[in-house]
């Protein structure tokens, strides 16, 4: 039977990250919200998973201590953020040294320690990297980065991109992030060794086929904060969102059939009357609901998560592999970076497959993680292998970054399918997505525009 028809002011399609954030900025406004979410709990992609004691990602996107919408999306003011190491470890030809390091967050402090790095380095002696048990020190033929003189440049380098400007970044020509990297003015054997591991990493693009300032814009978040993950899992960010809702704003289990400006209609629970609809899916659901919509093609992610009592010895750090030998684009021990993903005495160790995973994933992921690690993974423990085919929307030139919200009074979209494929593009879709309902429901308060200014969006 079909419940009595339900009225609300705005209703909500979707609890993913982006549904979620657009409902607190609502009902923070005094604006009545309900959001329907299909699945049994919310969250979306952005989901863990709990496994005899360990918690795993089943995408495991990095999020940036510089991500703006962190800080300004209400209800996440008590996410407790946990960070890897400085930089990140590159694996090649046998050895790992660390890169990226010296940026220094992207600071005026980091800018001037790379800058006296760079004319200090003819006269630096190596030291060993990092510090960890096993990591390299001065670097030879083979290794990612050259010596003192390219590691300063890298790191003047990120420390410039650090501090332009978001709306700079977006007026430089656009091209293929890997077509782009010749035009970075450093060294190809940091180009190729550095940015294009590290760059498929943060875009989960191994071709590297997005958009040149998406690219810029990812480069911009790692040299100005640091890369980190959610205590406790990634799904932390939207349960805390969801728990931060009024109660019985959220409704797990609520299959949506249609959508109009005025009501949308459920498979079991009947009709919900309202003043504006807002679909917070991803793109496909989105465009099931309104044909016509476009959807933009994805990007597969593959992450396998092993435990064992004898984890390697890279502390917090994330490990890419800058000689591309193997399936595994890059992984971690996150139970170093987060403790509390793994039981005591158990280390959880994470490795994300970017593109068609090959047959037996877990095998080649094994085999391949013996040589990043340089040590055995025969009594590794597989605790679980989660294949995502649409994991990442797709961000190919020419991109728009504000692809509109607003498709008309009453029916509006949000997601990271509008802005860039990130946490911080779907929370800043939320963003956007909300003020133009304030706006257009009259609500006090409202200061939407219809293209917010390019310095709230450094994704």
């Amino acid at each position: 039977m079909l419940e009595p028809t339900f009225q609300t002011d705005v209703v909500v399609v979707g609890a993913g990250v982006a549904g979620l954030a657009a409902a607190h900025r609502l009902t923070g406004a005094g604006i009545a919200a309900t959001v329907l979410e299909a699945a049994p709990r919310p969250g979306g992609r952005m989901a863990t998973e709990e496994v005899d004691g360990f918690r795993l990602d089943r995408v495991g996107q990095f999020l940036f201590t510089s991500y703006p919408e962190l800080r300004l999306t209400p209800g996440l003011g008590s996410l407790a953020l946990r960070a890897f190491a400085p930089g990140v470890l590159l694996h090649s030809d046998g050895r790992r040294q660390r890169a990226g390091a010296s940026a220094g967050g992207g600071s005026a402090r980091g800018a001037l320690h790379a800058v006296r790095a760079l004319a200090a380095a003819p006269r630096a002696v190596p030291r060993p990297a990092g510090g960890a048990r096993g990591l390299t020190g001065a670097p030879r033929a083979g290794a990612p980065l050259g010596g003192a003189v390219e590691q300063a440049r890298l790191g003047a380098a990120l420390a410039r991109i650090g501090g332009t400007p978001v709306e700079r970044l977006l007026s430089r020509p656009e091209a293929p992030a890997g077509r782009a990297l010749a035009a970075r003015g450093l060294p190809a054997r940091t180009a190729d060794g550095f940015l294009r591991p590290l760059l498929a990493a943060l875009l989960c693009d191994p071709e590297l086929t997005t958009s040149s300032r998406c690219a810029d814009l990812a480069l911009r978040a790692f040299a100005s904060g640091r890369m980190c993950v959610p205590e406790g899992g990634a799904g932390a960010l939207p349960e805390l969102l969801a728990r931060g809702l009024p109660p019985g704003t959220v409704r797990t289990g609520v299959r949506v059939t249609g959508v109009s400006t005025t009501a949308v209609s459920t498979a079991e629970h009947g009709e919900f009357r309202c003043r504006a609809v807002l679909l917070a899916t991803d793109a496909r659901a989105a465009a099931e609901l309104l044909p016509g919509l476009r959807v933009p093609a994805c990007h597969p992610v593959t992450v396998v998560h092993h435990t064992t009592d004898e984890p390697p010895a890279t502390g917090a750090s994330l490990l890419l592999d800058a000689d591309r030998g193997g399936p595994v684009a890059h992984t971690a021990v996150v139970s170093a970076v987060d403790p509390t993903r793994a039981p005591q005495g158990r280390a959880l160790v994470s490795s994300t497959v970017l593109g068609t995973p090959p047959d037996e994933v877990d095998t080649a992921v094994r085999m391949h993680l013996a040589r990043l690690y340089g040590a055995s993974t025969a009594r590794w423990e597989t605790l679980a292998v989660h294949h995502t085919a649409e994991a990442v929307p797709v961000m190919r030139p020419p991109h728009d970054l504000r692809r509109p919200v607003r498709l008309l009074a009453g029916l509006y979209v949000c997601g990271d399918h509008r802005d860039t494929s990130t946490v911080q593009g779907a929370l800043h879709s939320a963003h956007r997505a909300s003020a133009a309902i304030l706006a257009d429901l009259g609500a006090a308060g409202s200061t939407h525009r219809a293209d917010p200014a390019p310095t709230t969006h450094a994704a």
